[in-house]
């Protein structure tokens, strides 16, 4: 069983563990916006109904914790489009290219990574843009935020508590927004 994590203006930040949320529930850091009906923790002398969705009582601490490099995280940042040729390309088709190749001393960094579409990458081969006569979209770097990361990281999907769906987005609702 999992708990929804709200921040203090009831916006959804994270999905915890039951045994997690209780936790910050001793430590006084949140409070229960919503419990399970079913689900009950119990102990020699208490009995307390599980939580389902939490609120932290104070503001995030948010120093420190940059946006973690992943290939997704890379995909985000660069619209989802080749860096080379602009074409929007599908997360799965999408590469993940060294803008000076590793064999060149490239390393694995927001600095020399781009999304790439496999024609571009194919052409690029293990040079740089400039030798290959490439020329990039835009200069990668490390983004200070992610467009559309909440919305799409916390989705209501089929399956999740039904006390969840009024604090997250429909699922249907954003297919729609995104195709268009």
């Amino acid at each position: 069983m999992e708990t929804l994590v709200l921040n203090q203006s009831y916006e959804p930040v994270a999905r915890i563990s039951w045994q997690r949320a209780m936790m910050l529930l001793w430590q006084g850091k949140v409070e229960v916006v919503e419990e399970y009906d079913d689900r009950l923790v119990r102990s020699v002398t208490l009995e307390i109904r599980m939580p389902s969705v939490i609120r932290f009582l104070r503001g995030e601490r948010r120093k420190g914790r940059g946006i973690k490099f992943s290939r997704d995280n890379v995909y985000m940042r660069d619209g989802c489009k080749c860096q080379y040729c602009g074409r929007k390309v599908s997360r799965p088709e999408a590469t993940y290219d060294h803008v000076v190749p590793r064999a060149q001393g490239g390393r694995t960094t927001w600095e020399n990574i781009v999304i790439a579409c496999v024609p571009c990458n194919q052409k690029k081969g293990g040079r740089t843009p400039v030798q290959a006569n490439m020329k990039l979209l835009s200069a990668p770097e490390k983004p200070r935020k992610l467009p559309g990361s909440v919305q799409l990281t916390f989705a209501y999907e089929k399956g999740m508590p039904l006390s969840w769906k009024k604090f997250l987005r429909d699922v249907a609702y954003w297919h729609t927004e995104l195709e268009e």
